[in-house]
């Protein structure tokens, strides 16, 4: 599977799909969240699993009172400064609470293209850290190298993994989604292959 490919398949997806399918990317990214918050102090790793929660319900139950906008507002305190932090963990939390907040926005807006953004995030992530290890080990990050680090290779494979389950799961139900949820955090890491 091509890396076009997989964007190309999110774009068929069905605006449900595609809501089921940014979500369980957003919870691979999350935990990175939780690690930068836990070394460093900063944030509140809860209020961001809380709103995740809430996502993953107002995609089951659409017409439920959820306040989508509540939670960003409580979130975007939440997200780190660059320039306040000298450690790489920092822009995996960064991407994570974008992500998370592009799902929110996405819900309210019923904006596909915030969903198929989030996959995007979640690569550009992992192309980061793969130029960020491959710099400190003194070797050359081009596009090549990082495209073909088995990072970005398991990346892709897992979206095109999870694209598949989401593509034959049919309906969405509050079964499903459990299992699609299993599914995305099934290998015990995340996004950038850091083990929970």
């Amino acid at each position: 599977m091509t890396k076009a490919n997989n964007f190309q398949r999110i774009r068929e997806l069905n605006y449900l799909q595609q809501a089921v399918l940014a979500a369980a990317l957003v919870e691979r990214m999350l935990p990175n969240y939780g690690l930068f918050s836990e070394a460093t102090g900063f944030g509140d790793d809860a209020i961001l699993r809380s709103a995740l929660n809430l996502c993953w319900e107002k995609i089951l139950l659409p017409k439920s009172k959820i306040s989508l906008e509540k939670q960003i507002e409580k979130i975007e305190p939440n997200v780190p400064e660059l320039a306040d932090f000298d450690m790489f963990g920092t822009y995996p939390a960064i991407d994570a609470a974008t992500a998370l907040l592009g799902l929110m926005h996405g819900l309210i807006a019923k904006d596909e293209q915030e969903f198929i953004s989030i996959s995007k995030i979640s690569q550009a992530t992992v192309a980061r850290f793969i130029e960020y290890q491959l710099t400190v080990e003194g070797e050359l990050a081009d596009n090549t190298a990082v495209r073909e680090h088995p990072l970005m290779q398991y990346e892709i494979d897992v979206l095109g993994e999870l694209i598949d389950f989401v593509e034959q799961m049919g309906r969405v139900t509050a079964e499903n989604v459990k299992a699609l949820k299993q599914h995305a955090i099934a290998d015990g890491q995340t996004n950038i292959g850091i083990t929970l």
